[in-house]
């Protein structure tokens, strides 16, 4: 066999590798007990008399993006019995302390039901260090109460 040949071969090879599909792999909460899924239940602010929330509510749980990533993936579940309406809202946050607001919606799903959001992909230049999901507002204290799932996917 001459070395043409032989490269001829190789390039054949190649060519009909097939192309696998990006992996994803779940990112880690920030201050999480070890596990990707985070569960927890809307609290109700405190309200000032000027209707603002005041002091801290756990609406915000951020997911460590130790690696960068092509796209991400964001996963809401409710899981309450009662059908709710959670107020939901996502961002991209970037290394420079910018961040993109990627989702903004309120959705009432059934107990076990929800929703996948993106892919999303950040701008080009920007590095993304974390992803947040914000579920509950003070313009809407009827979803306080209710149970939810979230977790996030980060793809190549």
């Amino acid at each position: 066999m001459n070395h043409f040949t032989a490269a001829a071969g190789m390039m054949i090879l190649v060519a009909m590798t097939p192309v696998v599909a990006a992996p994803c792999q779940f990112l880690m909460p920030i201050g999480g007990d070890g596990s990707t899924t985070v569960t927890k239940r809307v609290d109700r602010p405190k309200i000032s008399p000027l209707r603002m929330a005041l002091g801290r509510t756990n609406w915000n749980t951020d997911f460590a993006v130790t690696q960068p990533h092509r796209r991400y993936k964001l996963f809401f579940t409710a899981q309450s019995t009662e059908q709710a309406n959670y107020p939901i809202q996502a961002y991209l946050k970037f290394s420079d302390g910018s961040n993109l607001q990627v989702v903004n919606e309120s959705m009432k799903p059934p107990l076990g039901k929800g929703a996948m959001f993106g892919p999303f992909t950040a701008p080009e230049g920007k590095a993304v260090s974390q992803v947040n999901f914000k579920i509950g507002a003070s313009n809407d204290p009827g979803a306080s109460g209710f149970s939810y799932r979230i977790s996030v996917q980060g793809c190549r």
